[in-house]
């Protein structure tokens, strides 16, 4: 059966590779048209716009729907050609009468005009001229800059990125004006031909870390690239890790932060999610409101998600151990209550914890894929409703449904989606030892996941940096956020060479007093 589906898939991957177009550009515009006629053969979408321009016949070439047209006829490309003399049109005139128009440049092979065309740039063939020339028209219907939605902020900027690779770099180059801020584009997918963009700033981010990310991004071969998720599975370190070693981000005021600490930033065309890289588990912590508040509000913030981080992983496993096998470090007022509560229900408490746990990850899933409106409601509704009925029929117990309410709660508190989630994947692991060891269990499991989080590297940075391996200057934004003027120098494992961030003398002085105690 395998081989028959090899055998059919062969002959097409063969056609494919004859389609591929090696061409030059001939000096007659018809011959040129039918051979990219024949290209596109039922693309409906691709426009062959046709004009005679003083004796020269022309012909403008673009995808409908990429393209601005009042940006074509507001340049007036047949106008500009109309002024020429016909005798002495060449590409090189050409391109410098059309010098309102942004990113002309010229071509000399048919296989870089389709490629360009299914950029979304618009292609000038001139009979008579060996060169087509390539300009920048984009245009069409597109999501504007807006709030970015997965990580509202209550201070701080509201734009965020959009499906557009150039107005991406233009947010990042918006917050970072400087020309060390480098940016390399390059096309990765056969079929889709992906625009990335590898952004870091020269002489900040270790040129061994650039490299090896224009490395791992080389390596991939595939026929498509829809999102930054596919980059983010190709090129992390540990693919069978559930933690993320990549972060992800729709703000360009996080790409620019961490541009500033050494790191690497990867946008890919068509997503509003930009990857940064290397990350550190402390990252996936941290919101970017931190750095907006004062830092007695951000301090007391990253305490509280540290505390509930532990919540949303162990609370569930820590009530089951304590219930079966630990009833003896339970008050005795508390132990009271919770086995008159659990007195008429059918199952362990491990069954019970699965069921409640299994049942509301059910309902997050459902209020996150339904409508907007809906879903909230459904979310709600359905964990109170649910909640309540399991307790009035005895299948559950009230202090179940009480700690899996703050469990879930807590998990909210974790700023960054993707390490949410990891979270509560591994609290299922620990509910399972729980049940089985009790407190012996969950400290193996926890032993084994902080033995897990100390091996594993992002690109050649420790994950658990800078508690593991311990550095005690770069401490002092991880479970706490110093003040503005204490990060005088970048992270020492990112920024080998201009670790200075601030000049002396940052530091807020006093102000002068005089004998009565009013500034002087």
């Amino acid at each position: 059966m395998h081989k028959k589906i090899r055998n059919i898939r062969e002959p097409r991957r063969k056609e494919v590779e004859t389609d591929k177009v090696n061409m030059d550009i001939k000096g007659q515009l018809k011959e040129n048209v039918e051979r990219l006629k024949e290209l596109f053969i039922d693309c409906s979408d691709i426009v062959f716009r046709s004009f005679i321009a003083g004796n020269r016949k022309a012909c403008l070439l673009f995808v409908d729907g990429f393209i601005d047209s009042a940006t074509i006829q507001l340049h007036g490309i047949k106008q500009i050609l109309d002024e020429l003399e016909t005798s002495a049109i060449t590409a090189e005139l050409l391109s410098e009468k059309i010098v309102s128009i942004s990113s002309v440049k010229e071509v000399t092979q048919l296989d870089d005009v389709v490629t360009n065309v299914l950029k979304g740039n618009t292609i000038l063939l001139v009979d008579g001229v060996i060169k087509g020339l390539v300009f920048d028209a984009k245009g069409g219907e597109r999501r504007g800059v807006a709030e970015p939605q997965s990580e509202s902020a209550v201070r701080g900027p509201r734009e965020g990125f959009t499906e557009r690779l150039r107005v991406n770099t233009a947010l990042i180059r918006q917050k970072v004006r400087s020309n060390r801020l480098k940016i390399i584009s390059k096309d990765i997918g056969e079929e889709t031909a992906t625009g990335i963009a590898v952004v870091y700033i020269e002489g900040l981010a270790a040129p061994e870390l650039v490299d090896e990310v224009l490395e791992r991004l080389n390596r991939i071969k595939t026929d498509g690239i829809l999102e930054s998720g596919y980059i983010e599975e190709f090129i992390e370190d540990d693919t069978w890790s559930l933690f993320p070693q990549i972060q992800n981000t729709e703000r360009p005021d996080t790409v620019a932060a961490n541009l500033l600490e050494g790191r690497v930033a990867i946008i890919v065309d068509g997503t509003p999610f930009v990857l940064i890289l290397p990350a550190t588990f402390w990252q996936f912590l941290q919101a970017s409101e931190d750095y907006y508040n004062r830092f007695h509000i951000s301090i007391f913030l990253r305490l509280l998600r540290m505390i509930f981080v532990f919540i949303a992983l162990a609370l569930p496993s820590l009530y089951i151990a304590a219930t079966t096998y630990h009833q003896e470090m339970i008050p005795t007022n508390l132990l009271f209550s919770l086995a008159a509560s659990r007195e008429a229900i059918p199952f362990p408490a491990f069954v019970e914890a699965m069921i409640m746990e299994i049942s509301f990850e059910a309902l997050r899933e459902a209020g996150i894929r339904l409508p907007k409106i809906v879903g909230q409601a459904v979310s709600i509704l359905g964990a109170l409703v649910i909640g309540q009925a399991a307790v009035e029929a005895g299948i559950v117990s009230a202090p179940m449904v009480i700690i899996v309410s703050i469990t879930g709660i807590a998990s909210f508190t974790i700023p960054r989606f993707n390490m949410a989630i990891s979270i509560r994947l591994l609290r299922f692991p620990l509910m399972i030892l729980a049940g089985l060891f009790g407190l012996f269990g969950i400290v193996l499991g926890i032993l084994v996941i902080l033995t897990h989080l100390s091996k594993l590297r992002s690109f050649g940075i420790p994950y658990f940096w800078p508690v593991s391996p311990m550095s005690f200057k770069d401490l002092k934004d991880v479970f706490i956020r110093a003040p503005w003027w204490a990060y005088d120098t970048r992270p020492n494992q990112l920024v080998k060479k201009d670790t200075v961030r601030q000049s002396e003398g940052t530091e807020p002085s006093p102000p002068n007093v005089n004998e009565e105690g009013s500034p002087s």
